[in-house]
């Protein structure tokens, strides 16, 4: 790209709202100088998007510059950290103007609501990728993490599960949808939320978190294993949109909401004690939060049916190197 490739840098990705008073030097030079503030560590986290196998190569470019951050704003969310800047690593088949803006639209659209500036990155010629890489601050030593759930925990989690799901089927064409619910469902694929403010709430009181990707049984998984316990699960109690109501019913429901991945909520383990306390702050959060089932010293995860019997889903989740593509 060389020469087109600093024009188009200039006219899309130097054209930002948010401009931080701690970075010194961004966008324009060899590297980002940045200010470390006292008292304060830095979280870091990095995601990988390709077309058709994170999302579709003819999706709209504003979803696309939306999630290619949101992923990465969800794994701070899941430490409790505050967003501060973020690079992009991108790779194109061809200088596509139109793509350009509306992807740049999505992704400082949420860049601003959460006063992330975009401070550097690279572009060069290829399949299109993208890389970002998203830094943020921790307050002294406080930190959410995957191992610190223990027996008794009650396990929570923010929003609704499976609609991005739901999304994906019906954008495959493997499952019909009603008209009424299709646009709730498709952003709830292509835009999610990130749960900053949840996850700033939850220091101090949760012992453990993790933000649902691949789906909430296996990421709930990962707190059980680096936590070295288990976990009991009601599925009676797994928080479901109207939308999935519509559509989906008893086992393809659970396995939906279970395996699904792309919800990009949070999965919390909170003591008994700090319940009331949780559940007060959710009044803010927008999504809310259920409570879902138990930590227990038993290791292994068992989901318990409406009838008492343990429902055995037919896989744990999203693994990019043993699953087909999803499409996203």
């Amino acid at each position: 790209m060389s020469d087109s490739e600093f024009s188009v840098i200039t006219r899309f990705f130097s054209q930002q709202v948010v401009q931080r008073s701690d970075v010194d030097i961004g966008i324009g030079d060899d590297a980002a100088v940045l200010q470390v503030q006292a008292g304060q560590r830095l979280a870091i986290s990095t995601d990988v998007l390709v077309a058709g196998q994170h999302f579709f190569a003819d999706a709209d470019p504003i979803g696309i510059g939306h999630k290619a951050l949101a992923v990465n704003l969800s794994d701070l969310a899941a430490m409790g950290a505050t967003p501060a800047w973020v690079t992009l690593g991108l790779t194109l088949p061809a200088v596509d103007e139109a793509w350009l803006a509306g992807f740049c639209q999505g992704f400082f659209r949420l860049a601003e609501q959460h006063n992330v500036q975009l401070i550097g990155g690279d572009m060069t010629r290829g399949p299109l990728a993208i890389a970002v890489q998203i830094h943020g601050w921790l307050k002294g030593a406080m930190a959410l993490t995957r191992s610190g759930a223990q027996p008794g925990d009650l396990i929570c989690v923010t929003g609704t599960l499976g609609d991005a799901c739901l999304g994906l089927a019906w954008l495959r064409g493997e499952q019909p949808v009603n008209t009424a619910n299709q646009a709730y469902l498709r952003q709830r694929l292509e835009q999610p939320q990130p749960r900053i403010a949840a996850g700033q709430a939850l220091l101090g009181l949760a012992t453990a978190a993790i933000d649902i990707s691949d789906g909430l049984a296996q990421d709930l998984g990962h707190i059980l294993r680096l936590s070295g316990v288990g976990a009991r699960l009601n599925l009676l109690q797994l928080p479901t949109s109207a939308e999935l109501q519509a559509t989906l019913t008893g086992s393809e429901r659970w396995q939906a909401m279970l395996t699904g991945g792309d919800d990009y909520e949070l999965c919390f383990t909170v003591p008994p004690a700090r319940l009331a306390t949780v559940q007060a702050l959710s009044a803010a959060w927008e999504c809310g939060c259920a409570v879902i089932g138990t930590v227990e010293t038993e290791p292994g995860l068992r989901c318990i049916a409406p009838d008492g019997s343990v429902w055995t889903p037919l896989h744990q989740g999203y693994d990019h190197f043993a699953t087909e593509s999803s499409g996203d």
